[in-house]
């Protein structure tokens, strides 16, 4: 549930001939002030006597209400030796109250809530689901419960129970590529203010963590009196407050949360610190302690980040990944917290490039940049970019990103619930004057800088109880519930999925449209029959190749080019694959259609793959298949292909991942050219748009940038002739020492036909593997506590559906993981189905779901290629409710058993085979010892 940034190498991918005529033409952006005037979210607010802030907006477009409960407490109001508890208090206020005892995931999936989560960060704790209109008087009886009744829920068992889980949830992101940088950042810049600690806290801190020191902090700060709640969606106000009142009202002040002193620190001296690490290329992080968000310098140090190193046009970008080749990705921004912020510059060198030469560089382009401040135009241009992102983002009204995040974030840190709109406005006001006079004022005081080098990692500091099994729990004391039961929750309607209609331009191409009028965004997906499969026999590694050079030069722009028409336009063009379809898209500001799609076509036909871009990109998507090979998910993902599908099938090439290094190394400019004109063809291609504009003037600028696009020579075609054939059943343990997880990849193929209806098979395994309230999560994470989060599920391919399963646990009980899986599935598909309990609640939320699950334009895009892919009808959403409803228990069970085979599994475990082996050998399955570092050489 934490959100932590972690450092991470980008996989440089991304995916793209016929004549277009020039830019010359493209149609001028909009004045962004008129983008800005459309970004509103108006807001009416009252306050209880108890001191609780609520802030409710109004947006009918869907029967649904985000409700996000803010606490003013985060990890820097911890005190030394209890570091984690913020975070860990967020876990345990997820496992019952009072009233509602055991897993709040349960009581919320059965209304279907969507979106709902939790997170710590260093200011605050957020609680936030979306909900249909009639499960709201639910929601807030849950939320108002775990702020009022909770101490009596909370036991030993409770705490172990989540800090186990909070435990591996840190193992996890440590068992990353650069996964302890982190940790060092906060140390040495920042250390010695209440900011200098990480959020997850220390493994010796969670394990001193008494029952008495966290029911103490929760009574420190968790009253009404410290927290926001925000409703946003099918709501007014007057509504809002009688039920507000009803459950929040009752509920008594508790101590206000202080906040701390804090002062921005300045080093007194440039510092540098070297890390070793697991990594494929030496990353550079410099850094400096800046101005929290509410001070006045925080809008132009955004806008600083963004032109040196945010942009897809910045200076970092142009000048040491373009110009001068010598990094391979980089990138500048800053993290802006209530009460100080920090500005990261980082760069990853590309292998055989001195570092110090980069540094040195790195520290010009930042000098450079405030002795002369940034251009007009790029100042233009950031601003562009962020409206527009703000723009798409608003569509949500809830989650991670919408409406009630904007409102809940502005009153807690600002007092203002529209602090979102006085900091676009000052943006868009800001001057490259300011800009360069917070360079000058706060880049010029000396910087943090740490290097992390390829080599082994320090030795890692481990939970004390590690070792220890989960103790049998005590029969935990029913709580007398004081408030009655859940509110019921009335009918809810099924879902009104948006009308689709189809059309065809004049070269052929199909066009399937939606209307979506939330926000004046456009989106276009131009989905070809390829994918991961189309790739050549012995250049594995093509497409990724192609691909990540569309959007880096035409026949008429370079890559600076395209980037920068991108930003003033507010458009993002995007490319991809999977392992049947490779994807091209754009996002726009719908006033900026025309210009978009001027710049969109000339990415999709006419790339011109200039010699010196090729190099360039070949050594970056070489640089990041290292990478890929250092993670432990990347090493399981290339070693399961081939015992799952058999090395005849098209499938098997998966196993590349982003590519054969070999095969990349060798790859010719004629090659790329090749398969875009076999792939990347008006034949293959099928386009999907979402728009608040109408289809007529959607398909009229698509029809005046395609029409006359033509297939060049033959067109590609992908040879499934051969069945996938898996393996016999085995663990292939590969050796990644000193690893505090292993990652469990489990796999087996099925019969199922991908032409046939699978929403059974879909249905029953949301019992067995799909979601948190899932058999094998539940047993993993929550009974056992070895893991931050275990899952399964079909793969649904075009030509075959295997069935995975995902579980990274602590590394001393992966033997024992394995076997619990192995009883759980075995259990399953034998003598203990689905329950009627498990299918009330996944019948009930599944359908009770769909008005939330597309809500936003992007997953109704989303839906309508996937429903073309597996030959659904295009109003599919709006029938499958009853077809949910029909379903029952014997006939889920049976759709389980003839897919599935318990004993049919393969597996792969990425860990330290020092530590893993003995505890596989007493399995019964053939134990195969492999070097990661082998994998993908």
């Amino acid at each position: 549930m934490l959100r932590r940034q972690l450092l991470t190498l980008v996989a440089l991918a991304s995916t793209a001939l016929a004549p277009l005529p020039s830019l010359a033409q493209t149609a001028a952006p909009v004045p962004v002030e008129q983008l800005v005037e459309k970004v509103q979210i108006p807001y009416e607010s009252f306050t209880l006597p108890n001191g609780l802030r609520v802030i409710v907006h109004t947006d009918r477009k869907a029967p649904i209400v985000a409700v996000s409960v803010w606490y003013d407490v985060g990890s820097k109001h911890e005190p030394s030796g209890k570091t984690g508890f913020a975070h860990l208090f967020e876990h345990l206020m997820f496992n019952g109250s009072e009233n509602v005892p055991g897993d709040f995931f349960a009581p919320l999936r059965e209304v279907g809530a969507t979106d709902f989560n939790g997170t710590t960060n260093f200011d605050r704790t957020n609680y936030f689901e979306t909900v249909p209109r009639p499960a709201l008087d639910r929601a807030l009886f849950l939320e108002s419960d775990r702020m009022g009744w909770l101490l009596g829920a909370i036991d030993q068992a409770v705490l172990d129970e989540q800090r186990g889980v909070v435990q591996n949830e840190k193992r996890q992101g440590d068992n990353q590529p650069y996964g302890l940088v982190f940790y060092k950042l906060l140390e040495e810049l920042l250390g010695g203010t209440p900011y200098g600690h990480n959020v997850i806290g220390s493994m010796a801190d969670l394990d001193a963590a008494s029952l008495e020191d966290v029911k103490n902090w929760f009574r420190q700060h968790y009253g009404p009196n410290n927290a926001v709640l925000v409703l946003a969606g099918d709501v007014d106000v007057n509504e809002a407050r009688p039920i507000v009142e009803k459950y929040f009202g009752s509920i008594q002040a508790g101590p206000p949360t202080q906040a701390p002193q804090v002062a921005v620190p300045t080093l007194s001296a440039a510092k540098d610190v070297t890390m070793q690490d697991r990594v494929a290329a030496t990353l550079i992080l410099r850094s400096w302690a800046v101005p929290g968000l509410n001070d006045p310098d925080a809008v132009p140090l955004d806008v600083l980040a963004s032109v040196l190193g945010g942009l897809a046009s910045s200076r970092l970008d142009n000048l040491l990944v373009r110009e001068e080749k010598t990094a391979v990705q980089v990138s500048a921004g800053v993290q802006s917290l209530s009460q100080l912020g920090m500005f990261l510059v980082q760069a990853v060198v590309r292998p055989g490039v001195d570092p110090a030469v980069v540094a040195k560089r790195l520290d010009e382009i930042v000098a450079d940049l405030i002795e002369h401040g940034p251009t007009a135009d790029e100042v233009q241009r950031v601003v562009t970019t962020n409206v527009s992102s703000r723009i798409s983002g608003l569509e949500a009204v809830g989650g991670f990103g919408g409406k009630a995040v904007a409102l809940a974030s502005g009153e807690l840190y600002s007092d203002n619930p529209a602090f979102y709109k006085q900091q676009l406005e000052a943006m868009a006001k800001v001057t490259p004057a300011q800009v360069q006079a917070v360079g000058q004022k706060w880049l010029s005081r000396p910087a943090l800088t740490i290097t992390v080098v390829p080599g082994e990692r320090d030795s890692y500091q481990e939970a004390q109880t590690v070792a220890a099994a989960p103790a049998a729990a005590a029969p935990r004391e029913a709580v007398q519930s004081t408030r009655g039961d859940l509110p019921s929750v009335a009918a809810i309607g099924d879902l009104d999925f948006p009308e689709v209609t189809r059309s065809r331009l004049s070269n052929g191409v199909e066009l399937v449209y939606a209307h979506r009028a939330a926000v004046p965004v456009t989106r276009v997906l131009m989905s070809f029959d390829a994918g991961a499969a189309a790739d050549p026999d012995g250049k594995l590694g093509t497409q990724s190749l192609m691909l990540s050079l569309l959007k880096e030069g035409t026949t008429s722009l370079d890559s600076t080019a395209i980037a920068e028409a991108g930003e003033r336009l507010g458009a993002t063009i995007g490319t991809g694959n999977s392992a049947d379809r490779t994807y091209l898209t754009v996002a726009t500001p719908s006033p900026n259609l025309a210009g978009s799609l001027d710049l969109f076509a000339d990415v999709v036909r006419n790339p011109a793959f200039e010699p010196s871009e090729v190099e360039r990109l070949r050594a970056s998507l070489l640089t990041s298949i290292a990478s890929e090979l250092t993670n432990p998910a990347g090493i399981a993902n290339r070693a399961m292909p081939p015992l799952l599908y058999g090395s005849a099938s098209p499938y098997a090439k998966l196993a590349a991942g982003s590519g054969d290094p070999v095969a990349v190394g060798q790859l010719t400019r004629d090659e790329l050219v090749a398969f875009h004109q076999a792939w990347i063809r008006p034949e293959k291609a099928k386009v999907f748009v979402v728009s608040d504009l109408p289809l007529e003037e959607v398909k009229a600028a698509l029809e005046a940038r395609f029409r006359n696009w033509r297939g060049q020579g033959p067109a590609g075609a992908k040879a499934f002739n051969a069945a996938p054939a898996q393996v016999t059943p085995r663990i292939v343990l590969l050796d990644r020492p000193n690893s505090p997880q292993s990652l469990i990849l489990a796999g087996q193929m099925t019969a199922l036909n991908p032409r046939d209806e699978l929403l059974t098979y879909q249905m029953g395994n949301q019992v067995l593997g799909s979601g948190f309230l899932s058999r094998l999560n539940m047993e993993l994470r929550e009974n056992k506590h070895w893991s931050y989060g275990a899952g399964g599920g079909y793969n649904w391919l075009e030509h075959a559906v295997p069935y995975t399963i995902n579980a990274p646990v602590q590394a001393d009980r992966t033997g024992d993981s394995i076997k619990a899986i192995q009883q759980q599935v075995q259990e399953f598909l034998s003598t203990n189905g689905v329950t009627a309990a498990e299918l009330s609640r996944e019948v009930n939320g599944t359908t009770r779901e769909l008005a939330g699950r597309f809500e936003t334009s992007s997953a109704v895009l989303s839906a309508m290629q996937q429903n073309d892919v597996w030959g659904r009808p295009d109003n599919f959403y709006d029938t499958v409710a009853q077809r949910y409803r029909a379903m029952t228990g014997p006939e889920l069970d049976a759709a389980m058993r003839n897919a599935l085979d318990p004993n049919k599994f393969v597996w792969v475990v990425v860990g330290d085979a020092a530590t893993v082996k003995p505890q596989l050998e007493s399995l019964g399955l053939p134990v195969e010892v492999v070097a990661a570092a082998a994998i993908g050489q």
